[in-house]
C-alpha cells in the first residue's frame, strides 16, 4: 500500500468527511469514472495549495541554513506528495497548452482523467517520452522558432519537480535577475534601471542586448552537476530527445524549448552566465527571454 495525502472529500451518510490524511491503495485506482469525477470535482484546493505551500518553506528554510541533506529529503516529500501531484495535474490542464499533445495524443481534459492523471505520476521507472518539434513564427520575423511540445505525462512530471526547485532557485539566484522568477516581471528589472539610473553618480547609458543561443547550449552536464534534484530524472528530462518529421533526434546540450523545468535552472544559473559574457560591469541584470541588460559610463562597452 503506498501512503499518500488525499485532499478531496467523500460522501458518507450525507455528510462531508475530510479524509486528507487517508491512504490510497491499488484498490482505490479500480474506482468507477463517476466517483473519480466526484473526487476531482471535491477537491479543496485551498487545503492543496497550504500542504505545498508548507512544504516549499520548509525547504526554503534547509536552504538558508545550509542544511542540504535536509533539503534533498524535504524534496523527496514534496516530489510524493499527493497535494503536489493534484496541484501539478490541475496546472498542465489549466494553462495555454493544455489542448496540445505531445507525441502520444494524450490530453487531460476531463475531471476523470485528470484524477486518473493524478494516480499515475509514481515516478517508478520513469521515462521521459521525446518532444513533438514544431515551428512556430516569431513576431515580425521570418525565422521560425523551434518549440519542443513535452507529452502530458511529462509536463506533470517535470512541473512536480519544478516545485522542488523553486524555494532553491528563489534563494540562490541573483536579486537582479527577472527571467522566470516568481513574482518578478519586466516592469520589476524596469524599476531596477530606473534606481540604478536615478543617482547623481549614476551611469549614463543602457545596453540592452540577448544571451545567443542561451538554452540551446546549457551544457547537460554542467546541470547534472549543479542542480539540485534527483539526478536520473534530470537525465531523463536532457535526454529525451524530440521528433521531427518521423525521425528522433537525440539532445546533447541545451534544455528542451518552453519545458518547465528550465526556468528553475535558468534561474540558478543566469547569472553565472551573464557574469561570463561580459566582463567588469558596474550593474547586469537578467531580464525575460534570456536577454540582459547592463549599465555603464563608458562609451565602449
Amino acid at each position: 500500500m503506498q501512503t499518500c495525502l488525499l485532499v478531496f472529500y467523500c460522501m458518507k451518510g450525507g455528510k462531508l468527511l475530510n479524509v486528507s490524511n487517508s491512504t490510497i491503495s491499488s484498490q482505490d485506482k479500480k474506482l468507477t469514472d463517476f466517483q473519480l469525477y466526484q473526487n476531482w470535482k471535491t477537491i479543496n484546493w485551498n487545503h492543496v495549495e497550504k500542504s505545498v505551500n508548507k512544504l516549499q518553506t520548509r525547504i526554503t528554510k534547509a536552504v538558508l541554513q545550509n542544511k542540504w541533506n535536509l533539503v534533498k529529503r524535504l524534496q523527496y516529500l514534496l516530489t510524493h506528495s499527493y497535494s503536489a501531484k493534484l496541484l501539478v495535474v490541475r496546472r498542465v490542464t489549466q494553462n495555454k497548452g493544455k489542448r496540445t499533445p505531445g507525441i502520444d495524443g494524450e490530453r487531460w481534459l476531463t475531471p476523470t482523467s485528470k484524477i486518473k492523471a493524478v494516480l499515475s505520476l509514481t515516478g517508478k521507472r520513469y521515462k521521459a517520452k521525446p518532444l513533438k518539434r514544431v515551428f512556430i513564427n516569431k513576431p515580425g520575423k521570418k525565422k521560425k522558432r523551434p518549440l519542443g511540445i513535452p507529452t502530458m505525462y511529462d509536463r506533470a512530471v517535470q512541473s512536480l519537480y519544478s516545485l522542488a526547485l523553486e524555494p532553491i532557485a528563489e534563494n540562490m539566484s541573483d536579486m537582479r535577475s527577472f527571467g522566470f522568477g516568481r513574482h518578478r516581471s519586466t516592469k520589476d528589472a524596469c524599476q531596477q534601471i530606473f534606481l540604478c539610473l536615478s543617482r547623481k553618480n549614476s551611469a549614463q547609458r543602457i545596453l540592452e542586448g540577448d544571451i545567443n543561443g542561451c538554452f540551446d547550449n546549457i551544457n547537460h552536464q554542467w546541470l547534472l552537476t549543479n542542480v539540485p534534484m534527483e539526478k536520473s530524472i534530470l537525465t531523463q528530462f536532457l535526454k529525451a530527445g524530440f521528433i521531427y518529421k518521423r525521425h528522433l533526434n537525440p539532445t546533447k546540450a541545451g534544455t528542451p524549448q518552453d519545458g518547465i523545468v528550465r526556468r528553475e535552472s535558468y534561474t540558478l544559473d543566469c547569472g553565472t552566465i551573464a557574469i561570463l559574457s561580459i566582463q567588469n560591469v558596474p550593474t547586469l541584470m537578467c531580464i525575460p527571454g534570456n536577454g540582459f541588460v547592463q549599465s555603464s559610463e563608458d562609451n565602449e562597452v
